[in-house]
């Protein structure tokens, strides 16, 4: 969900009158002219700092740490290569896309800066439509570079693009729409079909040791319910970016640290483990993570406080399918759903809202109060305000980045979790 109040649609069966013969009329929600309409700059002092924060650690662990294959080497490279020309086109290509966005109509007002002047700015939305476009373009090339017509990953590979592709148009019908709460929970199910008929992985899962002898099996074949668990994993990864949403940078700030933190994971498995067939998985999740993790770097250029462009339930989906196929095709969905800590927490608090037991208003968001530029948290059932109400009140951009380090700090958590219960819990 962007922080947006959609402008209202004029009607269309009686035209206002002209007061001036010789001018055209102009409608009260009319997009603003192409003329004066200037974008922000995108505050690429910022991005690139943190794109550096993650190229020097992860190429550290590629070239120094670990022993990886000369040939997995190269070809994670150029992953990395073709990701960061996506990042370029991203950046450029937005300034075009709000162009026409606008001639739609299709903006919104900032609903956290409500009573300030920019909270009158019309701000371009669903420029999350930009970034999957080019992450497409990007993994489709990448797929040419890394994988050969006999391979055993295409397959999958390509039911993982459609499985994107798929939820990128849903969520695009969805800003054009509004769809309705119980039609966005079904919309997963219908795009996840690709990939349920591609898996061609296990379907069993292994019993945590402490529970062996009282289970008396240490694997554990699941079959139609291992299959009915990854469609219930993609429905959940796409409604909670979604769901955990409302300031300015949120939306994308999540995707970029939990995107971070699965490329670690990835390549922190590359480099311990000598089965082949398990490395090419966590290959597979490499070569998908580092285009969404560029391209949403791009996007947040323009997204960060204050924002110019809103993302839209187009990125939320795409961002959310992306994250939810390189878990389940990398075999590591366990580990994912540690990274989605605080979208689960965040879930759970917010069920009686989002099931109807409690009165939910169409933006959980705080209150903003313009004489002191602060947000007050409301009880409305989110993590937004909840920590407004813990922490007291303070401005979007502080509030954001705390939200932030929570999500940074539960991708930590499961680092130590896995490394503390290695060898014991399975």
């Amino acid at each position: 969900m962007a922080v947006r109040r959609r402008p209202s649609i004029p009607n269309q069966t009686a035209a206002p009158p002209n007061p001036d013969p010789g001018g055209d009329p102009q409608p009260p929600n009319a997009a603003p002219s192409l003329d004066q309409f200037s974008l922000a700059p995108p505050k690429l002092g910022l991005i690139l700092s943190v794109l550096a924060l993650f190229l020097i650690p992860f190429f550290y662990l590629l070239f120094v740490h670990y022993q990886v294959e000369s040939d997995l080497r190269y070809y994670i490279s150029i992953c990395v290569a073709l990701s960061l020309v996506g990042f370029v086109f991203t950046v450029g290509l937005i300034p075009v896309a709000t162009r026409y966005l606008l001639r739609r109509n299709m903006f919104g007002y900032d609903i956290n800066k409500r009573g300030t002047p920019q909270g009158e700015v019309k701000v371009p939305e669903t420029l999350g439509i930009v970034t999957a476009i080019v992450f497409l373009v990007v993994a489709i090339v990448l797929q040419l570079c890394t994988l050969t017509a006999d391979s055993d990953w295409l397959v999958e590979y390509n039911a993982a693009l459609a499985c994107i592709c798929f939820m990128t148009l849903l969520g695009f019908v969805d800003d054009v729409l509004d769809v309705p709460w119980r039609v966005k929970l079904a919309l997963p199910f219908f795009a996840s079909l690709p990939l349920m008929m591609a898996y061609a992985g296990h379907t069993s899962i292994i019993i945590p040791k402490p529970l062996v002898p009282y289970v008396g099996l240490s694997v554990l074949d699941l079959g139609v319910i291992y299959k009915v668990y990854m469609i219930l994993l993609v429905i959940f990864c796409t409604n909670s970016i979604n769901i955990h949403a409302g300031l300015n940078g949120l939306e994308v700030g999540q995707t970029v640290v939990i995107s971070f933190a699965v490329l670690i994971h990835n390549l922190m498995q590359i480099g311990a483990s000598t089965d082949i067939d398990y490395k090419q998985a966590h290959a597979f999740s490499i070569y998908i993570m580092w285009p969404l993790l560029t391209t949403s770097l791009g996007l947040l250029a323009f997204n960060w406080y204050p924002s110019s462009v809103f993302v839209g339930d187009t990125y939320t989906y795409f961002a959310g399918m992306s994250l939810a196929v390189v878990g389940i095709l990398g075999h590591f969905s366990e580990t994912l759903l540690l990274f989605f800590l605080p979208q689960i927490l965040n879930f759970l608090y917010s069920c009686p809202q989002l099931f109807g037991f409690v009165h939910c208003p169409r933006h959980r968001l705080p209150r903003f109060d313009t004489q002191t530029g602060l947000l007050t948290g409301t009880n409305d059932m989110n993590l937004v305000n909840l920590f407004l109400r813990l922490f007291g009140r303070c401005t979007e951009k502080s509030l954001c980045i705390r939200l932030l380090i929570f999500q940074a700090l539960s991708c930590l958590m499961c680092f130590g979790l896995r490394y503390i219960l290695a060898g014991w819990y399975k």
